[in-house]
């Protein structure tokens, strides 16, 4: 009887089902630097439990066989982004070449366009809006809060004399 591996959620709730390509590649390494023992593979990777251990192997062999699976049918990232392009170039509707260069866009993380004004402006045209409403802050600040004074604390003597050695001494370092 073919013993099956278990299936892996990408998404989820819990810890278990969740992809961790962080412990894996942690993983990978030590085993490449020659750490075998599951206990100190556990400890390496920050795991909680030998069987995390386990899992995350198992994760790792499926995920190489996924791989090796997708190269023995042909399909490749070329493959993959040359019939996305085939599609957006080819007689398809306009709505099916717009999605193809949607899941291009999304591919190099350019799915979002938000657009920041502040990016859009020169840098002298920054720092010339923000002396023009310098005043204008100051005037809608005067108004609507009360003034009011600030008592500073003394300043013990003792720290007073350790301020005064502090100059005398910097004048004697940096005298001209």
């Amino acid at each position: 009887m073919k013993k099956l591996k278990p299936v892996v959620f990408v998404q989820g709730d819990r810890e278990f089902y969740r992809e961790n390509k962080y412990a894996q590649t942690i993983l990978l390494k030590a085993m490449s630097d020659g750490i075998t023992d599951p206990k100190e593979l556990m400890r390496v990777a920050g795991l909680q439990k030998v069987a995390d251990v386990y899992r995350t192997l198992d994760k790792l062999s499926i995920r190489k066989e996924y791989h090796n699976a997708l190269s023995r049918q042909g399909i490749s990232l070329d493959k993959i982004v040359s019939g996305i392009k085939d599609i957006c170039e080819g007689d398809s509707s306009d709505s099916v070449k717009l999605k193809g260069y949607q899941t291009l866009l999304k591919s190099l993380g350019l799915d979002k366009y938000e657009k920041d004004e502040e990016a859009a402006k020169g840098w002298e045209e920054i720092i010339i809006d923000i002396n023009e409403n310098k005043d204008k802050k100051a005037e809608i600040l005067d108004g609507e809060f009360e003034k009011y004074k600030i008592d500073r604390p003394e300043t013990p003597a003792d720290e007073l004399e350790r301020q005064e050695k502090e100059k005398e001494v910097g004048k004697e370092l940096y005298a001209d």
